[in-house]
């Protein structure tokens, strides 16, 4: 629902210093701002508030991508060229009205429709969630150790000890 913040791939210094300040800010606020003036919880407040709306989406991103997949490639024409610079591949769902050009890997489809929108999400997430466990399996570790066990067994066990 934002724009894409100029700089975030290619100056990622800076905006992961801007991440780290997000998150000391929601910690102090978390902890009820104790010892601040009303005027210094309020400047903070409107701190945290613009940071959320430029790097809430990207705060857990632990740094450059491997790959970037976008939807609307007129949108997000920054973030494309950005890509680009870095040497970082682009996935996109290009549509008629679009130039493919800057895009490595091109999906043709519609990307204004709501439903075809949420549908390449989830079949992107699907793949990537799919690719991490097969990387995973591969590195030999076990993928049946890392499940949660079911709440009504955890109660059960306790229930009997």
């Amino acid at each position: 629902n934002h724009r894409w913040l100029g700089g975030t791939l290619t100056n990622w210094q800076t905006v992961s210093q801007s991440i780290a300040r997000l998150k000391n800010i929601d910690e102090v606020m978390g902890a009820g701002a104790e010892g601040l003036t009303k005027k210094e919880r309020l400047n903070m407040e409107r701190d945290q508030a613009k940071l959320e709306a430029s790097l809430g989406g990207i705060r857990e991103m632990g740094g450059r991508p491997d790959l970037l997949f976008v939807i609307d490639v007129k949108k997000e024409q920054l973030a494309i060229q950005e890509a680009n610079k870095l040497g970082i591949p682009v996935v996109a769902i290009v549509d008629t009205n679009c130039s493919p050009d800057g895009i490595d890997y091109i999906i043709p489809g519609n990307d204004d429709a709501a439903r075809a929108i949420a549908l390449y999400c989830d079949l992107v997430c699907r793949a990537a969630l799919d690719g991490m466990t097969a990387q995973m399996g591969a590195a030999g570790v076990d993928l049946g150790a890392l499940e949660d066990a079911p709440v009504e067994e955890a109660l059960g066990e306790e229930a009997s000890a």
